[in-house]
Protein backbone atom coordinates (compact mmCIF):
# COMPACT_ATOMS: atom_id res chain seq x y z
CA UNK A 1 0.00 0.00 0.00
CA UNK A 2 1.41 3.38 -1.02
CA UNK A 3 2.30 5.68 1.85
CA UNK A 4 0.27 8.90 1.98
CA UNK A 5 2.22 11.86 0.57
CA UNK A 6 2.36 14.70 3.07
CA UNK A 7 1.86 18.13 1.54
CA UNK A 8 2.45 21.43 3.30
CA UNK A 9 -0.67 23.57 2.96
CA UNK A 10 0.32 26.70 4.86
CA UNK A 11 3.59 28.55 4.42
CA UNK A 12 3.70 30.57 7.62
CA UNK A 13 5.18 33.99 8.36
CA UNK A 14 5.57 35.06 11.97
CA UNK A 15 5.42 38.84 12.33
CA UNK A 16 6.79 40.54 15.45
CA UNK A 17 6.75 44.24 16.24
CA UNK A 18 8.04 46.22 19.20
CA UNK A 19 7.32 49.93 19.05
CA UNK A 20 9.21 52.90 20.46
CA UNK A 21 6.20 53.49 22.73
CA UNK A 22 6.70 49.99 24.18
CA UNK A 23 10.31 50.81 24.95
CA UNK A 24 9.35 54.13 26.54
CA UNK A 25 6.94 52.26 28.81
CA UNK A 26 9.74 50.04 30.09
CA UNK A 27 9.51 46.97 27.86
CA UNK A 28 12.86 45.21 27.57
CA UNK A 29 13.56 45.07 23.84
CA UNK A 30 15.44 41.78 23.71
CA UNK A 31 13.12 40.00 26.14
CA UNK A 32 9.90 41.16 24.44
CA UNK A 33 11.13 40.08 21.00
CA UNK A 34 12.38 36.80 22.45
CA UNK A 35 9.07 36.08 24.22
CA UNK A 36 6.99 36.82 21.13
CA UNK A 37 9.27 34.59 19.05
CA UNK A 38 9.02 31.68 21.52
CA UNK A 39 5.21 31.96 21.81
CA UNK A 40 4.59 32.11 18.06
CA UNK A 41 7.18 29.50 17.09
CA UNK A 42 5.68 27.00 19.54
CA UNK A 43 2.20 27.87 18.23
CA UNK A 44 3.24 26.99 14.67
CA UNK A 45 4.94 23.79 15.79
CA UNK A 46 1.77 22.66 17.57
CA UNK A 47 -0.32 23.17 14.43
CA UNK A 48 1.18 20.10 12.80
CA UNK A 49 3.01 19.08 9.64
CA UNK A 50 0.69 20.96 7.28
CA UNK A 51 2.19 24.20 8.54
CA UNK A 52 5.72 25.20 7.56
CA UNK A 53 7.43 28.18 9.20
CA UNK A 54 8.96 30.08 6.29
CA UNK A 55 10.41 33.13 8.04
CA UNK A 56 10.23 35.41 11.08
CA UNK A 57 9.80 39.10 10.35
CA UNK A 58 10.79 41.56 13.09
CA UNK A 59 10.36 45.35 13.24
CA UNK A 60 11.92 46.96 16.31
CA UNK A 61 11.19 50.54 17.28
CA UNK A 62 8.43 51.12 14.69
CA UNK A 63 5.01 52.57 15.46
CA UNK A 64 1.93 50.54 14.63
CA UNK A 65 0.21 53.53 13.02
CA UNK A 66 2.48 53.34 9.97
CA UNK A 67 2.76 50.21 7.80
CA UNK A 68 5.87 51.41 6.01
CA UNK A 69 8.08 49.19 8.17
CA UNK A 70 11.09 47.38 6.65
CA UNK A 71 10.31 43.80 7.64
CA UNK A 72 6.55 44.20 7.21
CA UNK A 73 7.15 45.34 3.64
CA UNK A 74 9.55 42.44 3.13
CA UNK A 75 6.77 40.10 4.28
CA UNK A 76 4.34 41.76 1.85
CA UNK A 77 6.79 41.14 -1.00
CA UNK A 78 7.17 37.48 0.03
CA UNK A 79 3.37 37.11 0.00
CA UNK A 80 3.21 38.65 -3.47
CA UNK A 81 5.92 36.24 -4.64
CA UNK A 82 3.99 33.24 -3.29
CA UNK A 83 6.48 32.48 -0.53
CA UNK A 84 3.93 33.03 2.27
CA UNK A 85 0.19 32.33 2.55
CA UNK A 86 -0.35 32.60 6.32
CA UNK A 87 0.56 35.39 8.76
CA UNK A 88 0.61 34.98 12.54
CA UNK A 89 1.03 37.73 15.16
CA UNK A 90 0.87 37.69 18.95
CA UNK A 91 -2.09 40.10 18.92
CA UNK A 92 -3.84 42.45 16.54
CA UNK A 93 -1.92 45.52 17.71
CA UNK A 94 1.37 43.90 16.63
CA UNK A 95 0.04 43.92 13.05
CA UNK A 96 -0.95 47.58 13.31
CA UNK A 97 -2.74 50.25 15.33
CA UNK A 98 -4.26 52.28 12.50
CA UNK A 99 -7.76 50.78 12.29
CA UNK A 100 -8.37 51.80 8.67
CA UNK A 101 -5.16 50.34 7.25
CA UNK A 102 -5.25 47.32 9.58
CA UNK A 103 -8.79 46.63 8.39
CA UNK A 104 -7.64 47.07 4.79
CA UNK A 105 -5.11 44.26 5.24
CA UNK A 106 -7.38 41.90 7.20
CA UNK A 107 -10.61 42.46 5.25
CA UNK A 108 -9.26 43.05 1.76
CA UNK A 109 -5.56 42.61 0.97
CA UNK A 110 -5.02 39.30 2.79
CA UNK A 111 -8.17 37.68 1.31
CA UNK A 112 -7.32 38.95 -2.18
CA UNK A 113 -3.92 37.28 -1.86
CA UNK A 114 -5.41 34.12 -0.29
CA UNK A 115 -3.58 34.74 2.97
CA UNK A 116 -4.83 33.37 6.27
CA UNK A 117 -4.29 35.72 9.22
CA UNK A 118 -4.16 34.58 12.85
CA UNK A 119 -3.89 36.73 15.97
CA UNK A 120 -3.04 34.24 18.73
CA UNK A 121 -4.06 36.00 21.95
CA UNK A 122 -7.12 37.64 20.34
CA UNK A 123 -8.35 34.29 19.01
CA UNK A 124 -8.73 35.72 15.49
CA UNK A 125 -8.47 33.34 12.53
CA UNK A 126 -9.72 34.69 9.22
CA UNK A 127 -10.16 31.20 7.73
CA UNK A 128 -12.36 30.01 10.64
CA UNK A 129 -15.81 30.92 9.33
CA UNK A 130 -17.64 30.26 12.61
CA UNK A 131 -15.15 32.16 14.77
CA UNK A 132 -17.00 34.92 16.63
CA UNK A 133 -13.72 36.67 17.44
CA UNK A 134 -13.36 37.56 13.76
CA UNK A 135 -16.50 39.70 13.99
CA UNK A 136 -15.06 41.87 16.76
CA UNK A 137 -11.67 42.34 15.06
CA UNK A 138 -12.71 45.75 13.59
CA UNK A 139 -13.68 46.98 17.06
CA UNK A 140 -10.34 45.81 18.49
CA UNK A 141 -8.58 47.73 15.70
CA UNK A 142 -10.51 50.90 16.59
CA UNK A 143 -9.57 50.49 20.26
CA UNK A 144 -5.91 49.96 19.32
CA UNK A 145 -6.03 53.10 17.17
CA UNK A 146 -7.62 55.12 19.99
CA UNK A 147 -5.05 53.84 22.46
CA UNK A 148 -2.18 54.81 20.17
CA UNK A 149 -3.54 58.34 19.64
CA UNK A 150 -4.22 58.79 23.36
CA UNK A 151 -0.72 57.60 24.24
CA UNK A 152 0.80 59.92 21.63
CA UNK A 153 -1.14 62.86 23.07
CA UNK A 154 0.02 62.04 26.60
CA UNK A 155 3.63 61.78 25.47
CA UNK A 156 3.47 65.16 23.69
CA UNK A 157 1.90 66.76 26.78
CA UNK A 158 4.61 65.31 29.01
CA UNK A 159 7.36 66.55 26.67
CA UNK A 160 5.86 70.07 26.52
CA UNK A 161 5.69 70.16 30.32
CA UNK A 162 9.36 69.18 30.58
CA UNK A 163 10.31 71.81 27.99
CA UNK A 164 8.53 74.53 30.00
CA UNK A 165 10.58 73.41 33.01
CA UNK A 166 13.75 74.01 31.01
CA UNK A 167 14.55 70.32 30.62
CA UNK A 168 16.19 68.86 27.51
CA UNK A 169 13.94 66.42 25.66
CA UNK A 170 15.63 66.37 22.26
CA UNK A 171 17.91 63.85 20.64
CA UNK A 172 21.22 65.10 19.26
CA UNK A 173 22.53 68.12 21.16
CA UNK A 174 23.80 71.36 19.60
CA UNK A 175 27.54 71.78 19.06
CA UNK A 176 29.14 72.78 22.33
CA UNK A 177 26.79 70.89 24.59
CA UNK A 178 26.31 67.33 25.80
CA UNK A 179 23.80 65.52 27.96
CA UNK A 180 24.59 65.40 31.64
CA UNK A 181 25.78 61.81 32.33
CA UNK A 182 23.74 61.84 35.55
CA UNK A 183 20.60 63.44 34.09
CA UNK A 184 19.71 63.04 30.40
CA UNK A 185 17.26 65.96 30.66
CA UNK A 186 20.00 68.46 31.48
CA UNK A 187 22.73 69.83 29.22
CA UNK A 188 26.30 70.62 30.23
CA UNK A 189 29.06 72.32 28.26
CA UNK A 190 31.28 70.02 26.22
CA UNK A 191 34.64 71.77 26.61
CA UNK A 192 36.40 70.54 23.42
CA UNK A 193 33.39 71.51 21.30
CA UNK A 194 32.95 74.78 23.21
CA UNK A 195 36.41 75.88 22.08
CA UNK A 196 35.38 75.29 18.47
CA UNK A 197 32.23 77.35 18.99
CA UNK A 198 34.30 80.23 20.42
CA UNK A 199 36.61 80.13 17.39
CA UNK A 200 33.60 80.20 15.03
CA UNK A 201 32.09 83.24 16.76
CA UNK A 202 35.43 85.09 16.91
CA UNK A 203 35.90 84.45 13.18
CA UNK A 204 32.38 85.73 12.50
CA UNK A 205 33.06 88.91 14.48
CA UNK A 206 36.20 89.48 12.36
CA UNK A 207 34.05 88.89 9.23
CA UNK A 208 35.95 85.76 8.30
Amino acid sequence: MLEEIKTVIYKVAIYIRLSKEDLDRGFDESESIKNQKILLTEYVQNLGWKYELVDIYIDQGFTGTNFNRPDFQRMVRDIENGKVNMVITKDLSRLGRDYIETGEYIEKWFPENNVRYVSVTDGIDTFATNNGNNDIAPFKSILNDMYSKDLSKKIRTALHTMQKQGKWVGGKTALGYMKNPNDKNKLVICKPEAEIVKIIFNMAIKRK
